[in-house]
Order: C-alpha cells, then sequence, then structure tokens
C-alpha cells in the first residue's frame, strides 16, 4: 500500500494538476492524505470536488507552518511506501513504478527533478544539476541535499523519525539525516517530477542560500544533537 503525504495550504493555483498527476499512478487501495494548514482560497473545494475515497483530508489544528503540517499529515499514513509530496509539483507517469522498484533495495529513496516556472515552462535546469547528489551521510550533513518531494521511503523509517524534534531544520532534512544514519539511503538519477519554482514556494532548495556560516553551523550541531538524542532515546 501506498501512502501519498501532501502538505496544502492556499494551493487552489497548482493542486488539480498535481493531485491528477498522482491519482493516475495509484491503486484503489492506496491512500492521498492531504493535511491543510487553514486554507482561505479554494483549496478544499478542490479536493473535495474529486469524490475520490482515496484522498482523506486532516486539518491541522495544531502548530502551523510547513513541518508541523507535514507531520500531522504523517501522523495519519497507513502504507508501507510514503512519498513526501508539495502541492504545486506535477509528477511524472512513472514515477511510482520506478521508486517503487528502487526501494526493492534501499529504504529511502531522493530522485531528479526538472525545474519548471510557474506558468509549467522547463526553466532548462534538473536539481542534481544545481547541487550534489552524493549518498554520503556526512556530505548531506554538511550540504543537506533531502528535497522532500523527491523523497519515498519505507514506513519504519517513519516511525523512528516521528515525532519531529523541535528544531529549525526541514521535515525533509530530519528524515534524510537519520534514515542516513540507520538505514540505506540511494540517491538515483531519474528524473520523476516537474518542480516548480515560482515566487509563493515555502522552499528554495534549487537556490543558493544565504545564511550566515553561524546559522548553518548552529544547524548542522542541531541537528547532530538530534540525530544522536533519537538514536539512544533521550529526546
Amino acid at each position: 500500500m501506498i501512502s501519498v503525504c501532501i502538505a496544502t495550504y492556499n494551493g487552489e493555483k497548482y493542486l488539480r494538476k498535481q493531485l491528477d498527476s498522482i491519482l493516475n499512478q495509484l491503486e484503489y487501495n492506496d491512500e492521498v492524505i492531504i493535511s491543510d494548514d487553514g486554507s482561505s482560497d479554494e483549496t478544499l473545494n478542490i479536493i473535495s470536488s474529486y469524490n475520490d475515497k482515496r484522498i482523506h483530508v486532516f486539518h491541522n489544528k495544531g502548530e502551523h507552518g510547513v513541518v508541523k503540517n507535514f507531520e500531522n499529515g504523517l501522523n495519519h499514513v497507513l502504507g508501507d511506501y510514503i512519498f513526501l509530496c508539495d502541492q504545486d509539483d506535477i509528477w511524472k507517469s512513472n514515477k511510482v513504478q520506478v521508486v517503487l522498484n528502487e526501494l526493492k533495495d534501499c529504504d529511502l529513496v531522493v530522485h531528479d527533478a526538472e525545474l519548471i516556472d510557474g506558468c509549467g515552462l522547463s526553466l532548462g535546469k534538473n536539481y542534481y544539476s544545481t547541487t550534489h547528489h552524493s549518498n554520503d551521510f556526512f556530505m548531506n550533513l554538511l550540504y543537506p541535499r533531502y528535497l522532500g518531494c523527491c523523497m519515498a521511503f519505507k514506513k519504519r523509517i517513519l516511525r523512528d523519525c516521528l515525532p519531529f524534534p523541535n528544531s529549525r531544520r526541514g521535515h525533509d532534512y530530519w528524515i534524510g539525516c537519520f534514515a542516513a544514519l540507520h538505514y540505506k539511503v540511494n540517491f538515483i538519477p531519474y528524473v520523476l517530477l516537474s518542480y516548480r519554482r515560482h515566487n509563493n514556494n515555502v522552499t528554495s532548495s534549487s537556490q543558493k542560500s544565504h545564511r550566515s556560516i553561524l546559522v548553518k553551523l548552529f544547524k548542522r550541531i542541531d541537528i547532530v544533537y538530534f540525530l544522536i538524542g533519537r538514536t539512544f532515546k533521550w529526546v
């Protein structure tokens, strides 16, 4: 069983294309778990219009923000294989098939993505071309390249990762680093997603960071603290 976890917030502009690209690849017993963070536009009406029993909506009534919104959704997944998903991208038609095949030999997969603009036009480059795509734990600790919308993993990883520790890091960074420390992670070369970059993106993973060296250093120390703490069960 596959669980696709989507965090939504005022995503009416692109959500329908994303859902269409996902549902076409799922079986009748798979599920799409949507956690909504209080959308005030047509997001929830668009979701309801599908009348699809595979779609389940959960309202995030706790702390708001993308990390806690994803955590709320992940707390409700039932599948053996979990795909993280943004509200504004488009899945390639072979994404599920390729990823499931790769997960036979590892526990977490990160794949490449084509970068597109707000109109859906190619920006002429892929995610991997903007950064490294190494499986090495220390490389990704220093230069994190765990991009949530390009990640899928087995449920046993989720059982160890939740709840997310209170920290300044992204949910995908935490899941990826934890998985790399305890499980087998593989970056695969396939382009399986159209990754939309536009003015309303929550993240800027394909762009150069302008954070200070001290902020970056603190983030790395922070995640190491929680990785050690979660491993020895004291956080």
